[in-house]
C-alpha cells in the first residue's frame, strides 16, 4: 500500500471505521464520513478492502483489518494524529518551563534571566506555534470535507 492510495475521502472513511466502537454499515459510514451517497461510500469501501485494510463481517458491516501506516501520522488509541502535534506538545512543555523560570525570576531576586534566555523563550514560542499550526492543518485533512446542506 502506498500513501497515495490512502488519502482524501478514502482516508476519512478508513479513520471513521477505525474509530468506531464496533462494526459499521455503509449508511452509517456515509453519514459519519459525510459522504454524498452510499455509492461513493461503496467505492471507497471497495478500495479499502482491496488494500486489505478493512473487511466485511457476516452481517455486511465493516471492521478494520489492520492499521495503516500513514506518513507523518501516528495512532494514539483509535485516533490518527499528525506527528507534528506530538512535537508541539514537547515545545508546549518547554515553553511552560521557560515561562515558569521567568516568573520565578520575578519572585526570587537572586535569580537573573539573561538576554539569551529571553531569546531562547522566543524561539521556543515560535516553534511551538508553527508545530501547532502545521499539525492542525494536517489534522483537518483527516476530517470529512462533504457537508450536507440542511
Amino acid at each position: 500500500m502506498t500513501n497515495a492510495e490512502l488519502e482524501g475521502t478514502a482516508l476519512s472513511v478508513y479513520t471513521f471505521i477505525a474509530r468506531a466502537d464496533g462494526p459499521v454499515g455503509t449508511r452509517e459510514i456515509t453519514r459519519g464520513a459525510k459522504l454524498s451517497s452510499p455509492s461513493v461510500t461503496h467505492y471507497h469501501l471497495q478500495k479499502l478492502e482491496n488494500l486489505d485494510l478493512i473487511e466485511k463481517n457476516s452481517n455486511g458491516d465493516y471492521i478494520p483489518k489492520k492499521r495503516a501506516t500513514i506518513d507523518g501520522h501516528v495512532w494514539v488509541g483509535k485516533n490518527l494524529m499528525p506527528q507534528l502535534m506530538l512535537y508541539s506538545f514537547f515545545f508546549i512543555g518547554a515553553f511552560a518551563a521557560e515561562v515558569s523560570t521567568i516568573l520565578l525570576s520575578l519572585i526570587v531576586k537572586s535569580l537573573v534571566v539573561e538576554t539569551s534566555f529571553w531569546f531562547l523563550t522566543g524561539i521556543t514560542l515560535v516553534s511551538m506555534l508553527l508545530f501547532i499550526k502545521e499539525g492542525t492543518r494536517l489534522q483537518r485533512k483527516l476530517k470529512p470535507k462533504y457537508t450536507d446542506k440542511k
